[in-house]
């Protein structure tokens, strides 16, 4: 067939499986939305209010499906507004396609109407990125791009397609995705031998499971893998839902906001086994003290990891669930039972808790959202106190239910992630939690939300004051409250309701209790704005650098 760029990329997204396009439309990408329009009842385009909320919902969709996430943009601003949303991705390994228009190829490099090198800008933060200059190497470029975001450590991966590549024709052929295999190639029996060796010789064996868990669907591999060596198992923020938390064996979170026997256990125990994890400094803090008294094992698919951040005693590279199912073979039941008496007591300890008293308190809101939805909503965040109070309070069971910025911290992130995750997964109720800072940054895509009629509910946790860093001021700069009052508009129920979306605004428990259930039973798009004190404190803490068995309990 003989086809345009715009047609073949066309094609091409539907060889790959893409039913969802989120993006922005502009000069350079005029020709691929003509032709978004005539393959509208085949692919869906989500008109977004702004490119880095089409990035931020590429993402979301990704990370709820599993699936590649793909955002659009035209060149120059447009591309560059997709930058934060790439950057997002990169940091948490989420498969994603950003395409994005250029000027004609004869106005490359002249300092043209809206050119920018999209392609020198992302390099940095993608897996991969391309310029295409041969119309004739576009549809196997687009199909390379999609292969490569999905395989070994998932990322983004950027394509930029001059104008008139988008406009002028050569032959198409179709053909089916190259299949993205699981890498095994990389796991050595040997490494395998020697961390079976270590767990049976341990007495005191931890996991730490990390992304990587849920990237590589081994959610059900790694909870037979703690059963059988009988371990406790943390995850860090981008592992959770990697490991039921209502398990027996489950810890939660691990590091600087984690839980007593989570960072407990990781300091006394014998051997740590670190799967998809990489060690960031919010887990492992002083990493000169970081699990000392173990040998750990590193478990990952990107050599790249392998102690960069904190020296490991063995390694086993390759795909997690491939490598836990073949440890699952090799190891005979342990038994632990005083290990595990003396993590239950660290449990018993402390467990994330708050003052319960008539107040409405964030980490009510949590735990009334838990209870509401029956623990299967689809959690999404912006970054702050109430991305850490969301991790702590709600009991995660499942993987792809807690969608959250970890390596970037990227306030303003949530509200695109929820409309992707709930464009994703139709059938689930996404829930996003913000707070009051974050939601500012891209509350203009209720916008979005609101056209689509996107049955998210957003919970605005509204303290009034940026409180992550107020928290920080608060410990360890004498309450210097330096530019994080937000004592400024808007009114996010009149913001609402100017997007012809219902809003409420609560200050009690019941008043939240009932208005969520309103909200649940609407099935469509709410703003519940939620009144809570300035002060309120994220905790367990760690002290930057500090051990991480060094808590700050209140």
């Amino acid at each position: 067939m003989e086809l345009n760029g715009s047609q073949i990329l066309m094609e091409c997204l539907l060889e790959q499986g893409v039913d969802t396009v989120f993006g922005y439309p502009g000069g350079s990408v005029l020709n691929i939305y003509d032709e978004l329009y005539k393959y509208r009842e085949k692919i869906h385009h989500i008109l977004t209010a702004h490119e880095q909320g089409a990035a931020h919902a590429a993402d979301g969709y990704a990370r709820a499906t599993g699936k590649v996430g793909v955002c659009l943009a035209t060149s120059g601003p447009g591309a560059t507004n997709l930058v934060t949303g790439i950057a997002t991705a990169y940091m948490d390994s989420v498969p994603m396609v950003a395409i994005t228009g250029n000027v004609g190829r004869p106005l490359l490099g002249k300092d043209s109407f809206q050119e920018v090198d999209i392609t020198g800008v992302t390099m940095p933060i993608t897996k991969h990125n391309y310029i295409v200059k041969d119309i004739c190497k576009l549809a196997d470029t687009i199909r390379e791009a999609f292969y490569i975001a999905q395989s070994g450590r998932p990322g983004p991966v950027l394509i930029d397609i001059p104008k008139d590549i988008t406009a002028i024709t050569c032959e198409y052929m179709p053909s089916m995705p190259k299949k993205v295999f699981r890498q095994v190639c990389s796991i050595r029996q040997k490494d395998l031998d020697e961390a079976v060796k270590l767990i049976r010789d341990s007495n005191k064996p931890m996991i730490y499971c990390g992304g990587g868990i849920i990237r590589s669907s081994a959610h059900k591999e790694l909870l037979e893998f703690a059963e059988r060596i009988q371990a406790p198992v943390a995850t860090s923020l981008m592992g959770i839902g990697g490991f039921p938390e209502t398990h027996r064996l489950s810890t939660g979170l691990i590091g600087m906001h984690g839980s007593k026997a989570s960072n407990m256990a990781t300091t006394e125990c014998d051997v740590l086994i670190a799967v998809g994890a990489r060690f960031s400094d919010r887990v492992t803090s002083s990493v000169n003290t970081f699990a000392s008294n173990a040998k750990i094992i590193h478990i990952d698919v990107d050599p790249a990891e392998i102690s960069k951040n904190v020296k490991c005693y063995t390694s086993i590279i390759g795909d997690a669930k491939e490598i836990l199912t073949n440890l699952n073979e090799m190891i005979v039941q342990q038994d632990h039972t005083e290990w595990l008496e003396n993590v239950r007591g660290w449990k018993e300890e402390f467990r994330f808790d708050y003052q319960r008293d008539d107040k409405l308190r964030p980490e009510f809101v949590i735990e009334d959202i838990y209870e509401q939805t029956n623990g299967e909503a689809i959690i999404t965040t912006e970054v702050g106190q109430h991305q850490m109070w969301a991790a702590q309070f709600y009991k995660y069971t499942m993987p792809r239910t807690y969608i959250s910025s970890g390596g970037l911290g990227t306030m303003g992130y949530g509200t695109g992630a929820s409309i992707g995750a709930q464009m994703g997964m139709p059938t689930k109720q996404v829930v996003h939690i913000a707070g009051d800072g974050s939601f500012r940054m891209n509350c203009n895509e209720l916008a979005t939300i609101s056209y689509y009629n996107i049955p998210v509910i957003i919970v605005v946790l509204n303290n009034s004051v940026l409180g992550m860093v107020r928290q920080w001021q608060t410990m360890f700069y004498e309450g210097r409250y330096s530019e994080t009052t937000l004592d400024r508009g808007p009114d996010f129920v009149k913001l609402a309701e100017a997007y012809y979306m219902k809003g409420y605004d609560v200050f009690t428990q019941e008043e939240f209790q009932q208005a969520f259930k309103e909200a649940l039973e609407s099935k469509k798009p709410v703003v519940i704005n939620c009144h809570v004190g300035e002060d309120e404190k994220v905790l367990p803490m760690v002290a930057p650098g500090a051990p991480i068995n060094d808590l700050i309990l209140e």
